[in-house]
Protein backbone atom coordinates (compact mmCIF):
# COMPACT_ATOMS: atom_id res chain seq x y z
CA UNK A 1 0.00 0.00 0.00
CA UNK A 2 1.34 3.23 -1.06
CA UNK A 3 1.54 6.16 1.70
CA UNK A 4 1.05 10.06 0.68
CA UNK A 5 2.78 12.46 2.29
CA UNK A 6 1.22 15.99 2.32
CA UNK A 7 3.75 18.86 2.18
CA UNK A 8 3.23 21.54 4.59
CA UNK A 9 0.90 23.80 2.45
CA UNK A 10 -1.42 21.05 1.89
CA UNK A 11 -1.39 19.96 5.68
CA UNK A 12 -2.46 23.28 6.68
CA UNK A 13 -5.12 22.91 4.76
CA UNK A 14 -6.39 19.85 5.16
CA UNK A 15 -6.36 20.75 9.37
CA UNK A 16 -8.42 24.03 8.00
CA UNK A 17 -10.99 22.18 6.85
CA UNK A 18 -12.14 20.64 10.63
CA UNK A 19 -15.40 22.17 11.80
CA UNK A 20 -15.69 23.67 15.52
CA UNK A 21 -12.10 22.15 16.31
CA UNK A 22 -12.64 18.16 15.03
CA UNK A 23 -10.18 16.74 14.04
CA UNK A 24 -10.62 16.08 10.26
CA UNK A 25 -10.23 12.59 9.05
CA UNK A 26 -6.43 11.23 9.26
CA UNK A 27 -5.02 13.88 11.65
CA UNK A 28 -5.02 14.31 14.90
CA UNK A 29 -6.36 17.40 16.86
CA UNK A 30 -3.99 19.45 18.65
CA UNK A 31 -6.89 21.78 20.21
CA UNK A 32 -8.84 18.39 21.54
CA UNK A 33 -10.34 19.29 25.06
CA UNK A 34 -12.37 17.80 27.91
CA UNK A 35 -15.21 19.22 29.19
CA UNK A 36 -14.39 21.57 31.81
CA UNK A 37 -15.57 21.27 35.14
CA UNK A 38 -18.53 22.82 36.46
CA UNK A 39 -18.55 25.07 39.94
CA UNK A 40 -20.51 21.85 41.12
CA UNK A 41 -17.51 19.56 40.10
CA UNK A 42 -14.95 21.90 41.94
CA UNK A 43 -17.26 21.79 45.27
CA UNK A 44 -17.68 18.08 45.80
CA UNK A 45 -14.34 17.25 44.45
CA UNK A 46 -12.96 19.23 47.29
CA UNK A 47 -15.08 18.68 50.06
CA UNK A 48 -15.92 14.60 49.86
CA UNK A 49 -12.42 13.89 50.88
CA UNK A 50 -12.74 15.88 53.87
CA UNK A 51 -16.13 14.03 54.63
CA UNK A 52 -14.25 10.81 53.94
CA UNK A 53 -11.69 11.53 56.57
CA UNK A 54 -14.23 12.58 58.93
CA UNK A 55 -16.72 9.80 58.90
CA UNK A 56 -15.11 7.47 62.14
CA UNK A 57 -14.86 11.01 64.20
CA UNK A 58 -18.55 11.53 62.68
CA UNK A 59 -20.02 8.41 63.47
CA UNK A 60 -18.93 8.16 67.38
CA UNK A 61 -20.58 12.06 67.69
CA UNK A 62 -23.73 10.91 66.42
CA UNK A 63 -23.62 7.52 68.34
CA UNK A 64 -23.11 9.75 71.77
CA UNK A 65 -26.39 11.02 71.35
CA UNK A 66 -28.52 8.20 70.55
CA UNK A 67 -28.84 7.57 74.39
CA UNK A 68 -29.94 10.72 75.33
CA UNK A 69 -33.34 11.62 76.99
CA UNK A 70 -32.98 15.43 76.01
CA UNK A 71 -33.11 13.83 72.08
CA UNK A 72 -36.60 13.45 70.77
CA UNK A 73 -37.08 9.78 69.82
CA UNK A 74 -38.04 10.59 65.98
CA UNK A 75 -34.54 12.34 66.15
CA UNK A 76 -32.74 9.51 67.97
CA UNK A 77 -34.50 6.80 64.95
CA UNK A 78 -33.04 9.16 62.14
CA UNK A 79 -29.68 9.29 63.55
CA UNK A 80 -29.75 5.18 64.35
CA UNK A 81 -30.66 4.36 61.42
CA UNK A 82 -28.18 6.15 59.74
CA UNK A 83 -25.46 4.60 62.07
CA UNK A 84 -26.44 1.09 61.48
CA UNK A 85 -26.08 1.63 57.57
CA UNK A 86 -22.49 1.35 58.54
CA UNK A 87 -22.73 -2.21 59.18
CA UNK A 88 -25.11 -3.36 56.43
CA UNK A 89 -23.68 -6.26 54.23
CA UNK A 90 -25.40 -4.87 50.72
CA UNK A 91 -24.84 -1.17 50.44
CA UNK A 92 -25.23 1.18 48.11
CA UNK A 93 -21.75 1.20 47.39
CA UNK A 94 -19.59 -2.06 48.01
CA UNK A 95 -16.89 -0.62 50.33
CA UNK A 96 -14.14 -2.05 48.13
CA UNK A 97 -14.82 0.53 45.08
CA UNK A 98 -11.79 2.52 44.91
CA UNK A 99 -12.16 6.61 45.55
CA UNK A 100 -16.08 5.99 46.09
CA UNK A 101 -16.25 3.07 48.50
CA UNK A 102 -17.66 4.98 51.71
CA UNK A 103 -18.84 8.18 50.38
CA UNK A 104 -22.44 6.40 50.58
CA UNK A 105 -21.91 5.62 54.20
CA UNK A 106 -20.91 9.68 54.15
CA UNK A 107 -24.36 10.27 52.21
CA UNK A 108 -26.37 8.59 54.47
CA UNK A 109 -25.17 9.44 57.70
CA UNK A 110 -25.72 12.93 56.08
CA UNK A 111 -29.16 12.41 55.04
CA UNK A 112 -30.03 10.94 58.57
CA UNK A 113 -28.48 13.99 60.28
CA UNK A 114 -30.86 16.21 57.63
CA UNK A 115 -33.60 14.69 59.01
CA UNK A 116 -32.75 14.37 62.57
CA UNK A 117 -32.16 18.52 62.84
CA UNK A 118 -35.55 18.51 61.12
CA UNK A 119 -37.45 16.85 63.31
CA UNK A 120 -35.84 18.22 66.22
CA UNK A 121 -34.16 21.49 64.90
CA UNK A 122 -32.86 22.49 68.94
CA UNK A 123 -30.27 19.85 67.76
CA UNK A 124 -28.28 22.44 65.49
CA UNK A 125 -27.48 24.43 68.44
CA UNK A 126 -27.31 21.25 70.93
CA UNK A 127 -25.33 19.01 68.27
CA UNK A 128 -22.86 20.61 65.88
CA UNK A 129 -21.77 17.33 64.31
CA UNK A 130 -25.84 17.17 63.25
CA UNK A 131 -25.61 20.74 62.34
CA UNK A 132 -22.72 20.31 60.03
CA UNK A 133 -23.70 16.94 58.52
CA UNK A 134 -27.66 18.37 57.79
CA UNK A 135 -25.62 21.36 56.24
CA UNK A 136 -23.59 19.16 54.09
CA UNK A 137 -26.64 17.04 52.67
CA UNK A 138 -27.59 20.08 50.25
CA UNK A 139 -24.24 19.61 48.49
CA UNK A 140 -25.32 15.95 48.15
CA UNK A 141 -29.20 17.46 46.81
CA UNK A 142 -27.30 20.02 44.38
CA UNK A 143 -25.34 16.77 42.73
CA UNK A 144 -27.80 14.23 42.50
CA UNK A 145 -30.66 16.18 41.07
CA UNK A 146 -33.65 14.21 41.11
CA UNK A 147 -31.75 11.28 42.45
CA UNK A 148 -31.91 12.65 45.63
CA UNK A 149 -35.84 12.30 46.56
CA UNK A 150 -35.17 8.09 46.11
CA UNK A 151 -31.76 8.93 48.53
CA UNK A 152 -33.76 10.45 51.01
CA UNK A 153 -36.50 7.32 50.39
CA UNK A 154 -34.12 5.10 51.27
CA UNK A 155 -32.58 6.84 53.74
CA UNK A 156 -36.02 7.18 55.85
CA UNK A 157 -36.66 3.18 55.13
CA UNK A 158 -33.59 2.20 57.11
CA UNK A 159 -35.36 3.21 60.24
CA UNK A 160 -37.50 -0.42 59.69
CA UNK A 161 -34.60 -2.25 58.18
CA UNK A 162 -32.13 -4.58 60.10
CA UNK A 163 -28.36 -4.64 59.80
CA UNK A 164 -26.39 -7.83 61.80
CA UNK A 165 -29.77 -8.57 62.43
CA UNK A 166 -29.90 -5.75 64.60
CA UNK A 167 -32.89 -3.07 64.00
CA UNK A 168 -33.50 0.48 65.09
CA UNK A 169 -36.26 -0.36 67.52
CA UNK A 170 -33.45 -2.80 69.07
CA UNK A 171 -31.08 -0.25 69.29
CA UNK A 172 -33.20 2.34 71.01
CA UNK A 173 -35.80 0.07 72.73
CA UNK A 174 -33.14 -2.10 74.26
CA UNK A 175 -29.99 -0.99 76.73
CA UNK A 176 -27.92 -4.61 75.68
CA UNK A 177 -28.54 -3.94 72.67
CA UNK A 178 -27.51 -0.19 72.27
CA UNK A 179 -24.61 -0.60 74.60
CA UNK A 180 -23.08 -3.51 71.82
CA UNK A 181 -24.07 -1.34 69.02
CA UNK A 182 -22.03 1.79 70.66
CA UNK A 183 -19.49 -0.68 70.92
CA UNK A 184 -19.78 -1.54 67.53
CA UNK A 185 -19.54 1.68 66.52
CA UNK A 186 -16.42 2.04 68.54
CA UNK A 187 -14.20 -0.15 66.97
CA UNK A 188 -15.33 0.03 63.71
CA UNK A 189 -14.44 3.82 63.93
CA UNK A 190 -10.71 2.93 65.12
CA UNK A 191 -10.18 0.84 62.28
CA UNK A 192 -11.58 2.84 59.42
CA UNK A 193 -9.14 4.12 57.56
CA UNK A 194 -10.21 7.21 55.05
CA UNK A 195 -9.54 6.17 51.67
CA UNK A 196 -8.02 8.18 48.99
CA UNK A 197 -10.81 10.36 46.58
CA UNK A 198 -9.20 11.37 43.25
CA UNK A 199 -9.70 14.35 41.84
CA UNK A 200 -11.51 13.88 39.02
CA UNK A 201 -14.78 14.86 37.49
CA UNK A 202 -15.03 11.00 36.28
CA UNK A 203 -15.67 9.79 40.17
CA UNK A 204 -18.38 12.21 40.36
CA UNK A 205 -19.75 10.48 37.56
CA UNK A 206 -19.53 7.04 38.75
CA UNK A 207 -20.77 8.13 42.01
CA UNK A 208 -24.06 8.95 40.53
CA UNK A 209 -24.54 6.05 38.34
CA UNK A 210 -23.99 4.02 41.17
CA UNK A 211 -26.59 5.50 43.03
CA UNK A 212 -28.82 5.93 40.52
CA UNK A 213 -28.53 2.17 39.81
CA UNK A 214 -28.55 0.34 43.39
CA UNK A 215 -31.38 3.09 44.54
CA UNK A 216 -35.15 1.57 44.94
CA UNK A 217 -37.26 3.98 42.15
Amino acid sequence: MKVRFLGRSAEHAVRMDGVDGAAPVGLPSRSRREDPMTDLDDRCLDTFPEWLRSLASDATDLAALLASPDIPEPARRSLAAGLNYLFKSLDLIPDGIEDLGFLDDAFVLRVGASFAAAESPALRDQAPTVARLARDAELIAELLGADNARLKSYVRSLEKGAARGRTVDDILGDEQVRTSFLHEITGWASSYTAPTFSRDAKNLIKLKSFLSAKLPA
